[in-house]
């Protein structure tokens, strides 16, 4: 792609500004730098290159042609980005909405609780880096200025962190639930402290992103601005360190925490099933018997047993969901960060990966925030309720 450039120079030839111009520009008014209003100018006839144009009194301006690196324009590449961001943009915001109204008025479950404060995080995605996004990708340039540079980097970053930790709430929520059914006392306020320190961590993590992104301007198209890291690191092992760090924290830890939870839960339910079903037939004795384990124990036998096989098809309903969020993340966010690690171990390899492969990943990694109400509505029917209101609201709105 080719731009034409305007550089305007004072009599004593320093640089005074440079603009981009138009092939369909109208008259344009420029300012100096010390504010001066200029002459106006009509866009040239011949536009390789003029000189000697004159804007006001020993300001000359000289107008040519320029071709751009490819990641400074729009392309083909950044088009199909920006409609699977818009794509994955629409899934998100009413799928974790509508998550977010069901549950609002039941509070009193902790998974609910949990998978509540999962939608918040996935709409912090939704709403703050999908359409982030798509404004970048399309300007190609960073056109906001410094503060909201900075800002802008502490709410992207801010949402990923939150997702992460409020998915290793889940699994040690669930983890306590199954393996330690007993430590019943205070769970709903045990819940809200895990996710007020899931609240706190990711935005304490999320800090430094404010401080290293900062607007930096292109050397030669000195016109050209973006919203990066360079010149912030004094070496290349200073910026490996935080890679690394970013990489450990919003990654690695929660998916070892993770990881950790469901394969104790595994053991777990493994032990109770060789310990009570010593006959060998197939039954689901091991969930059973944890459940039996905190029901009252004055309740009628024929009650509790039918209260027993009610709660543990609801228990084993929510620990299959909450093992397909966790999983849900594991696939979605692992390609990428394979990718990050295989930077760091043959740098000059994964400098030629294919640029497509890497948009590729990182949008299949956002689309995380996508599939979690779709997991949610698959195993709840207050939320697949919601969603058929839904449809017919919006049938009947446009049917005529």
């Amino acid at each position: 792609m080719s731009v034409h450039i305007r550089e305007c120079l004072s009599s004593n030839g320093s640089l005074l500004f440079t603009e981009v111009l138009q092939l369909d520009s109208v008259p344009s008014l420029t300012l100096n730098k010390s504010g001066d209003q200029l002459s106006n100018a009509s866009t040239p006839t011949n536009w390789e290159i003029h000189s000697g144009l004159t804007f006001g009194q020993g300001v000359n301006c000289s107008v040519y042609k320029v071709d751009l690196p490819r990641e400074m324009t729009f392309n083909e590449e950044t088009l199909i980005s920006v409609v699977a961001y818009c794509c994955i943009f629409l899934i998100a915001l009413v799928g974790n909405l509508m998550v977010f109204t069901t549950l609002w008025g039941d509070r009193r479950s902790r998974v609910n609780l949990c998978i509540l404060h999962l939608s918040v995080a996935d709409l912090f995605v939704a709403c703050i880096f999908l359409p982030l996004e798509v404004t970048w990708h399309i300007t190609v340039s960073w056109r906001a200025g410094d503060m909201v540079c900075r800002l802008c980097m502490l709410l992207r970053a801010y949402g990923f962190y939150l997702s992460s930790y409020i998915t290793v709430v889940i699994a040690i929520d669930r983890y306590m639930s199954i393996v330690h059914p007993l430590v019943l006392s205070c769970s709903i306020k045990r819940c809200k402290i895990m996710l007020t320190s899931a609240y706190v961590i990711s935005f304490l993590f999320s800090l430094p992103q404010s401080v290293i992104f900062h607007l930096e301007y292109h050397p030669v198209f000195t016109w050209f601005s973006q919203c990066i890291t360079f010149h912030f690191f004094s070496s290349d092992l200073d910026e490996m360190v935080y890679d690394v760090f970013v990489f450990v924290a919003v990654y690695a830890a929660p998916l070892l925490i993770m990881v950790t939870m469901y394969t104790l839960i595994l053991i777990k339910l493994c032990r109770q099933h060789t310990k009570h079903d010593v006959t060998g037939k197939p039954s689901s004795h091991a969930i059973k018997r944890l459940i039996q384990e905190t029901l009252p124990a004055h309740l009628h036998p024929r009650l509790r047993c039918s209260r027993t096989g009610y709660l543990m098809k609801a228990r084993m309903k929510t620990f299959k969901m909450t093992l397909c969020i966790v999983c849900a993340f594991i696939l979605c966010w692992t390609p990428n960060f394979l990718v990050i690690l295989y930077y760091w171990l043959a740098k000059d390899s994964a400098s030629q990966m294919d640029s497509k492969t890497k948009r590729i990943l990182l949008i299949f990694a956002v689309s995380n925030s996508c599939l979690d109400p779709l997991i949610y509505g698959m195993f709840t029917t207050s939320f697949q309720r919601k969603f058929k209101k839904w449809k017919e609201y919006v049938y009947q709105i446009f049917t005529p």
